[in-house]
């Protein structure tokens, strides 16, 4: 193609261009940035923290994520406005790209080019060829700074709609957290009942003998030499003390006792000291927390050893009911009494 049939083309070429572009080529995908990378958290994990400071600090990434949230959306607003600013121009230009559009298809591809090589005279041509190049560059820049107004704001747009997702995922997981804490904390007898002094989480202890498909547990007979006494204990109990051990609570117990109406001459039942040897009731922070933290890990892995009921510090936990208030022989002020089915 020679040099001057190239440039009398290029005028043509802006034509198509520009009606490509007010036909609104669909925005690119947009690239969300990957999440950060989260910390391990492996040196918090050593060290538990108390149930009052979990339910503190998810009201507090509540209120983060809440407040993120309506920026949020006073964004989005601000976006929509103007990807409609963007809209009204290109709806205004709308008609002189159509008759540009008519023109193409009634003279064909080289209209423009036959309208140049009819010019009678010399200067003719030249003024018809700037009149043809310069309607095309004002369009067809016009055309593509709308365009480009457009798609800005349609991928902002797009990146802000997942920006309140997120938030909204976020609070909603902040609330979850909060229900679960303070779940967690009416489970173990509430604030007023442990003073706080209590872990988030417990272990999870693993499942216990004789559980049946249908959640039930079978009778059991006291067939296990009992560790901390000379009596005997059931299968189910010996692992309910065996998993309490192993989730870290190794001060004083005594399990089977003999005589009386209930479960300890059963082999059904373990008394848990709050002391080292002994037992006296609890008097510190040390000593109202291990009772805390112990009748937590039997109450949360209830369904897991086929707990029957928890006794501790004048409150009785049965599945059934939770926690009730509790009066008798010993109010349960240094040791946590559990029953197994």
């Amino acid at each position: 193609m020679t040099a001057p049939l190239h440039r009398w083309l290029t005028p043509v070429v802006a034509v198509l261009a520009a009606l490509a572009v007010v036909a609104g080529p669909a925005a690119p995908a947009l690239a969300l940035p990957a999440a950060a990378p989260q910390p391990s958290g492996h040196e918090e994990d050593d060290e538990p923290q108390l149930i009052t400071d979990v339910i503190e600090a998810t009201n507090r990434d509540y209120a983060q994520a809440k407040s993120k949230l309506e920026k949020s959306k006073k964004r989005q607003a601000q976006l929509a406005d103007e990807v409609r600013k963007a809209q009204e121009e290109l709806d205004a230009l709308a008609p002189q790209v159509g008759e540009m559009a008519a023109q193409s298809y009634r003279t064909g591809r080289v209209g423009a080019m036959a309208m140049l090589l009819e010019s009678n005279t010399p200067d003719s041509f030249v003024k018809r060829a700037s009149a043809l190049d310069e309607l095309n560059m004002v369009n067809a820049n016009k055309l593509a700074e709308v365009s480009a107004a457009k798609n800005r704001a349609e991928q902002a747009k797009l990146a802000l709609d997942a920006e309140v997702r997120e938030q909204q995922k976020q609070a909603s997981v902040m609330a979850k957290k909060k229900f679960d804490a303070e779940k967690a904390l009416a489970l173990v007898g509430g604030k007023g009942f442990t003073g706080g002094l209590v872990n988030a989480t417990s272990p999870v202890a693993r499942i216990g003998p004789g559980r049946t498909s249908d959640g039930d547990w079978r009778p059991e007979s006291c067939s296990e030499n009992d560790p901390t006494t000379s009596g005997c204990i059931t299968p189910r109990t010996l692992h309910a003390y065996k998993e309490t051990k192993r989730a870290g609570f190794n001060r004083f117990v005594g399990c089977y006792r003999p005589g009386g109406p209930w479960e300890h001459p059963k082999g059904r039942a373990c008394d848990w000291s709050l002391q080292n040897s002994g037992f006296s009731p609890w008097h510190n922070n040390d000593t109202r927390m291990y009772g805390n933290n112990l009748a937590a890990f039997l109450i949360r892995n209830a369904d897991r050893l086929g707990i029957y009921y928890v006794i501790w510090n004048r409150q009785i936990w049965f599945p059934a009911t939770g926690w009730k208030s509790y009066s008798g022989p010993s109010n349960h002020t240094d040791h946590v009494h559990m029953s197994l089915l």
